[in-house]
């Protein structure tokens, strides 16, 4: 029984390790649109800043955190 029980576990590991590729792609995926979109919320929260008066700080630090957010879900690492 314990060589089964031991069996199944390795089999459960070995299939999560192949999923491991997916889900390094879509994290990928994901950090790049959010650098997209924090870039474009950037351009145009600098570009409309006569339009958003006080508010462009505000805009324009959120936008900024899209950004590092992305970059950090591009140079992480999946285990």
């Amino acid at each position: 029984m314990h060589l089964y029980v031991t069996g199944v576990l390795e089999r459960k590991t070995n299939m999560s390790e192949e999923g491991g590729f997916g889900l390094t792609l879509a994290e990928k995926f994901f950090g790049f649109l959010l650098i997209v979109i924090g870039a474009l919320t950037t351009y145009y929260t600098l570009t409309s800043s006569s339009n958003l008066g006080a508010f462009t700080g505000f805009f324009g630090f959120l936008s900024l955190v899209l950004v590092a957010l992305g970059i950090f879900l591009m140079i992480a690492k999946t285990e």
